[in-house]
This record gives structure tokens, sequence and C-alpha cells, in this order.
């Protein structure tokens, strides 16, 4: 990402225009695009240029998240949309500062003064007037992404849980370096471009003068330290992209469309940083006996009109086998029954279950028989 600086027009003389990539384009996004949008497009286009695909593009990777860690961060949001473009509306703010608050809060705009695209503002505007600034920063570690993928269960799965082995590809920390990126015998050596620092400084022509800009090193990638020769299997990165083999227990009581954290089991994160986390979404398909409705199940049930006149116990089917359901004389079409606690159990909550609801359907004959018709003309009469 390139960095321009030229005067500003302002009449106030320490307001300077920053120009850089407009984070909304690089993802595709509108200015009013909400979180959910940012993610989904940062998703899809880090999948598209990450670099250990084929046909990825490690610069456009970079920039795609660059952009992300901002517009998905709600203060850097704030910052970006207020300043991202010219600091001539922060010119009054910046008015009354000396240059060592100016450089913290100009680096404090983009992540605590981590700066961007490689550049730490607080250390330029340091180095460039004079300030101080204690210490310099080696490159952090990434964690690892999260990632999201989907799992079709049963219907009785979903009701009472199981455990079940899964496989997912994605980035893992290499098994032949073991994450540090060194070819197997190669010893790690301190950096022979930055000299251990992390870092290597650059001298460039300004309107302002001669800045000094501190950028990470390309060769170590900011860790002041570097394998002899790199791992043939993940070329240096400590992490390649493998099947992986989860084990998930899926809770009872789980409903279509929920989903679950796996904290820990997402891509392996760089630099020895934690790895993210896995989400995985639930879709569960529909039995042919039963229905669910939140905890409770719903079944249909289809009886005589004699038995719903009279009364009669019937063995009715529920998730935990057959039990004896009591219909009660003068029993209607359409009323519901209930079996308490033949529901499903709740989330978090296995001994708590919902009800079973079972609808009374009475069915009328079609046909008759000649003592049938005798029996129901007489109950006629009377009745």
């Amino acid at each position: 990402m390139g960095l321009a600086f030229h005067a500003s027009h302002s009449s106030n003389p320490l307001c300077i225009d920053y120009f850089m990539s407009d984070y909304y384009s690089v993802l595709g996004v509108s200015k009013n695009a909400d979180k959910d949008e940012i993610k989904k497009a940062f998703r899809k286009l880090a999948h598209k240029y990450h670099p250990d695909k084929d046909g990825g593009d490690e610069a456009k990777f970079k920039e795609v998240n660059e952009a992300y860690q901002v517009l998905s961060d709600d203060k850097k949001r704030q910052q970006y949309d207020r300043f991202g473009q010219t600091f001539d509306g922060a010119g009054q703010q910046y008015a009354n500062m000396n240059w060592d608050d100016f450089a913290s809060q100009f680096g404090d705009m983009f992540g605590g003064g981590g700066g961007v695209g490689g550049f730490d503002f607080g250390d330029i505007f340091a180095q460039a007037f004079g300030g101080q600034r204690a210490g310099s920063r080696r490159q952090s570690s990434v964690r690892g992404q999260d990632v999201e993928m989907s799992m079709n269960i049963d219907f009785r799965t979903a009701v009472f849980g199981d455990e079940k082995t899964v496989s997912a590809n994605m980035l893992q920390t290499c098994d032949v370096c073991d994450g540090d990126g060194a070819e197997p015998g190669s010893k790690i050596i301190t950096c022979p471009e930055c000299k251990g620092s992390g870092h290597v400084i650059h001298d460039q022509r300004s309107i302002l003068g001669m800045i000094r800009q501190q950028v990470t090193c390309r060769t170590c990638k900011g860790q002041g330290n570097k394998p002899e020769r790199f791992c043939k299997s993940c070329h240096g990165q400590g992490r390649r992209v493998a099947d992986k083999k989860i084990k998930v227990k899926i809770p009872a009581g789980i409903d279509d469309g929920q989903a679950i954290k796996l904290s820990g089991q997402g891509e392996a994160g760089m630099n020895g940083a934690s790895p993210g986390d896995l989400f995985i979404r639930f879709n569960v398909s529909k039995d042919k006996e039963f229905e669910r409705q939140g905890y409770d199940i719903y079944k249909s049930l289809h009886i005589s009109f004699t038995d719903a006149a009279l009364g009669e116990t019937i063995r009715v089917n529920t998730l935990d086998g057959p039990v004896d359901l009591k219909i009660p004389p003068g029993t209607q079409s359409g009323q519901i029954l209930k079996l308490k606690g033949k529901g499903v159990p709740h989330l978090g909550a296995p001994n708590r279950r919902g009800d079973q609801l079972v609808m009374i359907h009475v069915d009328v004959p079609k046909r008759l028989s000649r003592k049938q018709k005798k029996l129901l003309e007489e109950f006629k009469k009377i009745s």
C-alpha cells in the first residue's frame, strides 16, 4: 500500500493529508455495510487470495486482511470513517499537540500505535521530529482465523445428542517443522537483514524533509530470526492446509440452524499465536412421525369415534418408545393431549424436557353394517 504526504491548504500548519486504499472498496462493500456483510466479504476474498492456494496473491491477501481488521472493529472503524482520508477534519484537535502527543494519537488511530501496512507512525514522527518512543515493537503474532462449517444430522441425534468425527480442511501447524518454519535439522539464526530487531529503517524524502520509516523486515517477517533453510513442506510459513479430524460432541436439544463453538479448533495461529475457533452450524433433517416446535414434540393420533366417545387407553409412540395414553370419554377431534416430559431435552439442561403433544383425529367410518346403523339410529333417537 502506497503512502503519500503532501501539504494541506488548511491554515493549520500541522494538517497533513494521508492517502491510502479505501478499505470499503478493498472489501467491495458500502460504507453502510453491517458487520455480517463485512465478515462475509472478507471470508470470500481471503479464501480467493490466500497465499497457500494456487493462484493466491499474498499482497492482496494482506490488503484484504488489513481492511477487515479495521472495519470489523467498531472503534477503529469509527476513527477510520472520521480521519481515514484526511486530517483536515482533525486539524483543530491536533493544533495544540506537541509532536509526541501527535505521533501517539496518530498511531492509536490505527490500532494502538501499530501503524498500517508496515508503517509505525509513532516511530516515524518520533524519529523525524526528535520525539522519544519507548522501545520498538516487533510484528505481533497473529491469532488463527475462525472457521465455520455445517453438519447434517438426523432428528433423533439432535434430540438426544451424540459424538461424531468430522473432517475439516484448514490451515494447521506444520507437522514437519512444528510451526517454526525451519527444515528439520536446520538451525534458527539471527536475521542478517534486520540484525535481530525485526524491522528495518528506510529514509524517504517528503515536503516535511527526510522522514525515517520503520518497516517490518520482510526476510524474517518481524521475528528477528529465521531458519537457515525453510521447511519444504510449508515453505517457511509454519502452517499448511491439511485435513483435520475433529471430534464433535453434539449437545442434546440442539435445533435446526443452531451452532456450537469449539474453542481452539479453528485455523492455527502464526508465530505461535493461539488458534482460532471452530463454529459448527447444524442442519437437522425432518422426522416422518414427529414434529418439533421448540422443546415440544407434536404427533398426530387417529382414533375411532367410539373410543373418542367412550374413552380408551391406547399405546402411543414417543421418542423414548411406546407408552399408554388415556383417551378421556368425549374427546373431540382436534383436541390435544399431553404426555409430560416426553419432549426434547433443554439445551444445556438435559434433565429438563419438553412435552409430547398428541393431536387427536377422530375417524368416522364411511361404511356401516346393518347392526351398526341400527344401533346408531337408536342412539340418535335417545340423544
